[in-house]
């Protein structure tokens, strides 16, 4: 047997990438699951190359295997994923112990790459074509989580000046209805009681492969499953988002009362240079017509602070609308410059010195309405799923809580295993956490 260990950094479009190379892989019975790196013999290193912080995240962890296999710990390492895409010709050149490289649209030459390196000895180039070809059976390979997120497109048409993933991973191209809905039925029958849908832009589902936007009409079909309990959206367009969207989530008990809307910035100014659609007061519009039709949403966004000629008032802009519309989740990045974007050339790039304040400042805001929220919940009973287990403690979220990035919340109790939908009564409240204990059903 040949111990294959695959490691994934970054969003979780590269968790579903990983779970379909684990698939291809072993599919066939020579190779074998390793969970440790260190006690394998191929690592699989699938990259992020969004940011300049994932870059070096990824740098360090294939720097890192790539000692593994001069200490003759391993004997291949393969590198795949955004950054490959991006710079597959100088990881070659300058890290030696890489024996391949495969690219987004071509990680589904995994095993026969494996295959390859094993066999002949030899040092592989894949990348070719950033879109990868959804037109193929594709078989994950079965975790069996509680929660699994599912990719329904990929790529990009947005052109935003500061992002660099529609040369990385392509245009737009979208799956299928029909195979993500067997997908998911899959992952259901597997023990999957959350679905998490995942896309550049989920909004935009549909668009290139039937002339029209289809993410509500997908809605509707995947909320037809039995024995899925929830469905959650992930980077969901403001700009794109409409009346029958909002509809579906409203009347649908299903989908989670959770939006995750990508707003990056308020400052009509910096959204143009942004290359973004819509207005702050569209934008306000929009949020209000949310929070109007579904009261007890969660709203999730992501900002960039410290664009290029951001400034001082700007800056204050931004401060004004987080105040205005208390986000219920917020994340923030502080710009970076990425060869090959529009935004990269501008004049008037910000410090890092600004950008490290403006980001505190913008936190600092967040942590006090995320703390004053979270005490409304104290003496209040959520349905919480459970996601781990530490000590004598179990971790777990709400319907307004997407795994890894949002809040969770630390359950005491017995009787309860990973993956339990249960009712908590919530004691506790802190930032970005809550505590609570499981409500027992009564026996009479």
């Amino acid at each position: 047997m040949i111990n294959v260990s695959f490691v994934t950094l970054g969003c979780p479009k590269n968790e579903v990438d990983t779970d379909y190379m684990m698939g291809i892989t072993f599919n066939d019975k020579k190779y074998q699951y390793s969970e440790d790196p260190k006690n394998a013999d191929v690592i699989v290193i699938n990259t992020c190359g969004f940011i300049e912080d994932a870059k070096e995240e990824s740098v360090d962890t294939i720097l890192q295997a790539a000692q593994y296999k001069k200490d003759g710990l391993i004997k291949a390492l393969i590198v795949t994923g955004c950054l490959t895409q991006r710079y597959k010709n100088e990881l070659m050149d300058e890290i030696e112990e890489i024996d391949a490289v495969l690219g987004t649209g071509t990680f589904d030459q995994i095993k026969k790459t494996i295959d390859d390196v094993l066999e002949q000895k030899d040092r592989f180039n894949r990348v070719d074509k950033p879109v990868f070809d959804f037109n193929q059976e594709l078989e994950r390979y079965n975790k069996k989580n509680h929660f699994s997120y599912v990719k329904i497109a990929e790529g990009c048409n947005n052109q935003c000046s500061y992002c660099s993933i529609p040369f990385i991973r392509g245009p737009l191209n979208s799956r299928k209805m029909e195979d993500i809905i067997e997908e998911i039925n899959i992952l259901v029958e597997n023990g999957t009681k959350e679905i998490i849908l995942t896309a550049q832009d989920t909004t935009e589902y549909g668009k290139d492969l039937y002339g029209e936007r289809k993410l509500v009409e997908l809605l509707e079909e995947i909320v037809k499953i039995d024995d899925l309990e929830w469905i959650r959206l992930l980077y969901s367009y403001p700009e794109h988002i409409t009346d029958d969207l909002i509809d579906v989530i409203k009347n649908n008990d299903k989908i989670c009362n959770y939006l995750d809307i990508p707003v990056q910035h308020s400052s009509n100014e910096i959204r143009k240079q942004m290359r973004r659609e819509g207005t702050k007061e569209e934008l306000l519009n929009v949020i209000n017509k949310i929070k109007k039709e579904i009261p007890n949403i969660a709203l999730r966004t992501s900002l960039i602070v410290g664009f290029p000629g951001e400034t001082e008032e700007q800056f204050e802009n931004l401060v004004t609308f987080i105040k205005e519309v208390k986000f219920d989740r917020l994340g923030v990045f502080q710009y970076s410059k990425e060869e090959g974007t529009k935004a990269a050339s501008m004049n008037n790039q910000i410090s890092k010195e600004i950008k490290e304040k403006r980001y505190d400042k913008i936190m600092e805001i967040q942590q006090n309405i995320s703390y004053n929220k979270n005490s409304k919940f104290i003496n209040t009973v959520s349905e919480v799923i459970i996601d781990e287990k530490i000590e004598d403690e179990f971790i777990g979220r709400t319907e307004f809580d997407a795994p890894e990035i949002d809040n969770t919340v630390y359950v005491r109790g017995n009787d309860i295993e990973i993956g339990d939908l249960i009712k908590v009564k919530i004691t506790d409240a802190f930032e970005y956490d809550l505590m609570g204990e499981k409500i027992y059903e009564s026996t009479k």
